[in-house]
């Protein structure tokens, strides 16, 4: 199952503009990062080791948590060690609104984690890739 998940990203990234070009966000007062991607349909939230006054991640971070709005909604959430959590129907959420638009063909580092936008969809892994989310309108993996 492994092998069939990692066969997907690589043919989603195969379709990824080779020339990528790096976009840096600059975090909020609070060390988190939010941005949407370009068709409004995924935002992600980036929060840093030791989260926020408010909130912390599960294992106490960074963790990137991410929503796609269509066809059905979905979260997935990576974290710093094993593999990306599917929460499917997380109920109603306030998702993919933000001035950070990750544009179509870039890449950004967000801590450990490094993201890719392209017009198949997101795709972020952990630094040393064992572990990731990829999504798009016809695709949800996490592994």
């Amino acid at each position: 199952m492994r092998n069939l998940l990692l066969i997907s990203v690589m043919m989603l990234l195969a379709v990824a503009p080779v020339a990528a070009k790096e976009q840096v966000f600059t975090a909020q007062d609070n060390g988190q990062i939010s941005f949407v991607m370009p068709s409004g349909n995924i935002g992600c939230i980036y929060t840093p080791a030791g989260g926020t006054d408010i909130y912390e991640p599960v294992d106490g971070g960074p963790e990137i948590s991410c929503d796609r709005i269509e066809p059905i909604y979905v979260n997935i959430t990576l974290g710093p060690k094993g593999p990306a959590v599917l929460t499917e129907s997380p109920g109603e959420q306030g998702c993919c609104g933000g001035d950070n638009v990750f544009g179509y063909g870039n890449t950004a580092k967000l801590g450990d984690f490094l993201c890719s936008s392209s017009d198949a969809g997101l795709i972020c892994e952990t630094a040393d890739k064992k572990h990731g989310l990829c999504l798009s309108r016809t695709r949800t993996l996490h592994y």
